[in-house]
């Protein structure tokens, strides 16, 4: 009779020894098939990978002057299975460094959550950016410190102290950008502001590697099969930018002392001719070791260097924002070249008053461009909020009014092609709906007619508007760079993008702006055979005025528009008025009249003091 228990332990003890095998199998499959660890190991024994790092995109300005450039750079790598038995303290003395910082940076190399890339069998970044003087004092004394190796690589040099926002800089990389691009590893370098971050996947090109062949001592012997394995490195892309160096210059020298912005417009392209933030900084400062130091003591400093003021500063625009209201009223059918508003010594309607200066009245719209009358502009924000036969509410007629004034490009981020562009604030219905629990009319908003209350804008939006004022209802989306090397810009910034409004009524918006540089509050910006055309702005503040101008030239034949914000400026005449006039000439004509350096030297060192209120 079969023993059936028997049979059972026979096929038990079958299958274990199956699951066993099948266990030895796996493990063995896992080590030397899916998991590339025993390989590393041997081919570090014999093999040396060196990364190459391609040259670093070149940025000109356009004219063809070098901006930013790359000068040689040596990073001291480590691979920590083989620096075992390095005298330290021999080491530490040769690069001019502490026990401390020693072992300081052993730690954080080892530490995965910092350094997510770490491989035991691969190079790690030591220390970075010797100079060549460093590296040739270093590379004598290399033999004694085995697993220690010298890569080269290049960084950024900048010509000049200018344009440190516009450029940006070029810093290690964080973490979280090793984790979001397999392109870089512990160690490598990024662009971090400017046009080194928004274009950098331009500018840094692609890595090469280069495998060498090495002892069993480790010495390298040649290239391994004479570079079979090897790969190129390609350079990244230079970009030519539509900065002007030289206005780019005179801007921030007028600026000198002051808190605000200048930027300017090529009207025709959108191409930005400069941008500058004041107060600014060298970017000189932000390369090599110091950059970490550099970059804390600009962050601590209260006048605030790193902020760029000409896309992240909010401001009322004042009375260059009077320009928009006409062109809305216009195309509304509120007013026409004939229609006539009063103005005693400002608006004054049902006990509100908004205050004007003393000029002629009643006042058609021209002549109130030209004299910046506030009443003219507050008539017609009532009117047109008060006109139940276009507007069956006063909810509808905001929605339209808002509908205008993002047409032109308030509201919302113009897509300028850097890093923290604010987008400004235009009001809607929703928002005075729930700050007046719905009841609220045109007399409760009057002050956004004249740029004042809820109104904020950029400097790159006021310059803006004065570009598509030039374009008589047109602009391009403003962008900094004018050419990358070989590859077609972003269509944003090749296409015209039209407003609601119809090129006759910015035709009236234009003579209004020329009668104020012949006849009215910009009168210091007419300069000879120019045909300038400009809007004075005076933003309240908390503290002193802000002084705003905007203008362009020529009247039909537009090159330039600009426009100059000074916190606590004043009068709009003070200082806007004067460094606006400076920058057309400087662009349009290629230099300063003797007249004009005299003039750009009294404004250099026409300095404003600044409390911590108006701050």
């Amino acid at each position: 009779m079969p023993n059936y228990e028997l049979e059972k332990r026979k096929f038990v003890i079958g299958g274990i020894a199956v699951a066993i095998v099948l266990v030895y199998i796996l493990r063995l499959f896992a080590l030397q098939i899916m998991s590339d660890d025993y390989k590393k190991n041997a081919d570090s024994n014999a093999l040396l990978k060196q990364i190459q790092y391609p040259a670093r995109g070149t940025i000109s300005d356009r004219n063809g002057k070098l901006m930013v450039y790359n000068q040689p750079a040596y990073d001291v790598m480590v691979v920590m299975m083989e620096q075992k038995g390095v005298d330290t303290l021999d080491l530490c003395q040769s690069l001019g460094i502490t026990k401390e910082f020693y072992e300081k940076r052993m730690s954080e190399i080892k530490d995965r959550s910092r350094n997510r890339g770490y491989s035991p069998y691969t190079q790690q970044l030591f220390m970075g950016q010797l100079s060549s003087e460093e590296f040739c004092a270093f590379q004598e004394k290399l033999f004694r410190f085995p697993g220690f190796y010298v890569q080269r690589r290049s960084i950024r040099q900048y010509k000049t102290s200018h344009a440190a926002h516009v450029l940006g800089d070029v810093g290690e990389v964080s973490p979280a950008d090793v984790e979001a691009d397999d392109y870089y590893n512990g160690g490598d370098y990024i662009g971090k502001l400017g046009i080194e971050r928004a274009y950098e996947k331009q500018l840094r090109g692609e890595k090469g590697i280069q495998v060498l062949l090495r002892d069993a001592h480790g010495r390298i012997k040649g290239r391994y099969q004479n570079g079979l394995h090897d790969t190129q490195t390609v350079p990244g892309k230079n970009l030519t930018l539509g900065i002007d160096a030289d206005l780019q210059a005179l801007g921030e020298r007028l600026m000198e002392g002051k808190i605000g912005s200048i930027v300017a417009i090529e009207p025709s392209t959108g191409e930005v001719l400069c941008m500058v933030s004041s107060p600014t900084y060298d970017p000189r400062m932000m390369i090599g070791r110091q950059r970490g130091h550099n970059h804390l003591a600009l962050s601590r400093d209260p006048m605030k260097p790193l902020l760029n003021r000409s896309i992240m500063g909010q401001y009322p625009p004042g009375s260059t924002f009077k320009t928009s209201q006409a062109l809305t009223f216009l195309q509304e059918g509120i007013i026409t070249t004939k229609t006539l508003y009063p103005c005693s010594m400002g608006f004054r309607y049902r006990g509100l008053h908004v205050g004007c200066h003393a000029h002629p009245a009643p006042i058609a719209l021209i002549p109130a461009i030209s004299t910046s009358c506030n009443a003219y502009f507050c008539w017609g924000l009532y009117y047109m909020f008060s006109n139940r036969e276009k507007y069956p509410t006063v909810q509808d007629a905001m929605t339209r009014w808002k509908d205008y004034m993002v047409s032109m490009g308030f509201g919302y981020k113009l897509g300028i092609d850097l890093p923290g562009e604010k987008r400004g604030m235009i009001p809607n219905a929703p928002y005075y709906d729930k700050a007046y629990r719905g009841s609220w009319n045109g007399l409760t908003v009057i002050s956004i007619a004249i740029g004042q209350g809820e109104v904020n804008l950029t400097p790159l939006q006021i310059a803006n508007l004065c570009a598509t004022i030039a374009n008589r209802g047109y602009f391009i989306t403003p962008h900094v760079v004018k050419e990358i090397e070989g590859e077609a810009l972003d269509a944003q910034y090749t296409q015209r993008r039209y407003t609601m409004v119809s090129p006759e009524n910015y035709e009236l918006v234009v003579q209004g702006m020329r009668s104020a540089v012949l006849h009215g509050t910009c009168r210091g910006a007419n300069l000879p055979g120019l045909d300038v055309c400009g809007k004075t702005g005076t933003a309240e503040n908390k503290g002193q005025d802000h002084s705003v101008f905007m203008g362009f030239a020529p009247m039909n034949n537009p090159k330039i528009a600009v426009s100059v914000y000074v916190e606590n400026g004043k009068w709009g005449a003070t200082f806007g008025v004067p460094i606006g006039a400076l920058m057309i000439e400087q662009y349009l004509n290629g230099k300063l009249s003797e007249q004009s350096e005299k003039k750009a030297e009294e404004f250099q060192n026409r300095h404003i003091e600044y409390g911590e209120q108006e701050r």
